[in-house]
């Protein structure tokens, strides 16, 4: 599967389980990868995008963590050294920030943390 694939299946699995984790409603990818031209990439940096940021973010509290980042790696992936400074620096902050290789990791963590 490609990483937007695996995005796609956590997704559909948010929607069905939905009502065992209404805080799912919450969860949402940050567009901070794919291709793009050299104008749209300068206007996207100007506008605040920055590298590594991770891909999905859960805003939602659980006990000692402020909410829930995951870097989605296919499960061949490796992070980018700007990827694991990212999870550093949340980790730091308060944040639960972590790779995940694979959408069922992803479930798994997801899960993990929700039930906190």
């Amino acid at each position: 599967m490609t990483e937007a694939q695996e995005q796609k299946a956590i997704f559909d699995w948010t929607l069905a389980v939905r009502s065992t984790y209404p805080e799912l409603k919450l969860l949402y990818h940050i567009p901070n990868g794919g291709r793009r031209d050299k104008v749209e990439a300068a206007h996207l940096k100007a506008q605040g995008v920055k590298k590594g940021v991770p891909d999905l973010c859960l805003p939602v509290a659980r006990d000692r963590y402020h909410g829930l980042y995951i870097e989605l790696k296919t499960e061949t992936g490796r992070a980018r050294p700007e990827q694991r400074w990212w999870l550093e620096e949340l980790m730091n902050q308060g944040y639960y920030a972590t790779v995940c290789h694979g959408w069922q990791a992803a479930v798994d963590t997801l899960e993990w943390y929700l039930r906190l």
